[in-house]
């Protein structure tokens, strides 16, 4: 019996079509992560990007349950002293609800060269239109 080893041309890729509209924030982030990442495939390996394409819409309709809609803050640095920045959920929600999806997703891959090329693989809009029909060959099951 010999180990097997995912290679580079065992990799094929799909694109998903994954719809926004009442799902909460941190369900949905996972479930794109585990897809970008390639989890759900047989042929997973931490070292390779084996995730398939995925494409989020409907990103303004997302809602965080509780109170984290209130109390979420979303921080970045200038890199000057005094250069912290900050802006609310709610704020950031109204303004660019593509970037806060996106966000939440980022920051479920691993945080180093294999994880930015699995965040290339993600398109997010925050309403239904999208230039990437001629790409979706699959729906996810159980989306709306």
């Amino acid at each position: 019996m010999k180990t097997y080893s995912t290679r580079a041309r065992d990799i094929q890729r799909e694109w998903h079509v994954i719809d926004a509209r009442g799902q909460a924030l941190g369900r949905l982030a996972t479930r794109v992560a585990g897809l970008l990442m390639g989890k759900h495939k047989p042929i997973y390996a931490p070292h390779l990007d084996t995730g398939d394409c995925v494409v989020v819409i409907n990103a303004d309709r997302v809602y965080m349950s509780g109170n984290k809609a209130q109390q979420k803050v979303y921080y970045r640095h200038s890199g000057y002293p005094g250069g912290l920045k900050t802006i609310a959920f709610k704020d950031m929600a109204a303004a660019h609800p593509d970037r806060v999806v996106e966000l939440a997703i980022k920051r479920m891959l691993p945080h180093n060269r294999l994880g930015r090329a699995m965040f290339k693989k993600l398109r997010v809009y925050a309403g239904e239109e999208h230039p990437h029909l001629s790409q979706l060959a699959a729906k996810v099951k159980g989306d709306n």
